[in-house]
């Protein structure tokens, strides 16, 4: 039921290509592309903050180690 085959791919592209037009579609998907690239480095950003690097002429913590 949830089968997306190729004859239902053809019939999207289609549909989209006729409501944009052939000429806004280059344009459209380099700003896809740099809107998911921007997206990537937010998110990558917000891992590293949640592990900050120690500053300059801070020791690193010590590791604990279980006994």
């Amino acid at each position: 039921m949830g089968d997306i085959g190729t004859p239902e791919l053809l019939i999207i592209v289609v549909v989209v290509v006729v409501l944009f037009g052939a000429k806004r579609l280059p344009d459209a998907a380099r700003s896809l592309g740099r809107s998911l690239r921007i997206f990537k480095s937010e998110i990558k950003g917000l891992h590293d903050d949640d592990h900050p690097a120690p500053a300059a002429g801070e020791p690193a913590p010590a590791a604990v180690t279980p006994s």
